[in-house]
């Protein structure tokens, strides 16, 4: 967290806006002064079912219908394994865990109503030790992933 900024002053004669001294009209010099800086984007990258594919492509040799059917049949297997109730477990990266949650008594937020939430299974995640190590950057990444 940034407690403070401090802006130079400028020198005399010199202006605040970017393009003026070229003669540059406010919009093209937002443009310019956009174009000038890169601010961080609040999207987190997403790895997607399309791209593992694409990966299994390239690194493997397998044509794009084997590589997108692996996938697909991969968490085809991991949906039924936990709709059937079972837990599943993968080495080296966590497990993914049926859990039943008690009924218990909510409220509604808007006018305050008391409202029973019924039992339900929710599924859980925990990540192993060593995949915490590497997005941690404790345990360096191996490069090799085939």
């Amino acid at each position: 967290m940034v407690d403070s900024v401090t802006i130079p002053d400028l020198p005399e004669g010199a202006s605040d806006d970017p393009g003026r001294e070229q003669g540059v009209d406010q919009a093209s010099a937002r443009a310019l002064a956009a174009s000038r800086v890169q601010l961080p984007t609040l999207e987190t990258p997403t790895l997607t079912k399309a791209e593992l594919a694409e990966l299994l492509f390239e690194r493997l040799g397998l044509n794009k219908r084997e590589s997108k059917d692996m996938v697909e049949a991969f968490f085809d297997l991991i949906h039924a394994t936990l709709v059937a109730g079972a837990d599943v477990k993968m080495s080296g990266f966590g497990n993914f865990n049926i859990r039943r949650k008690a009924p218990r008594p909510g409220r509604n937020p808007r006018t305050g109503e008391s409202i029973p939430i019924k039992a339900r299974n929710v599924v859980t995640f925990h990540a192993s030790h060593k995949l915490k190590g590497v997005v941690q950057g404790d345990i360096p990444l191996e490069e090799d992933f085939e």
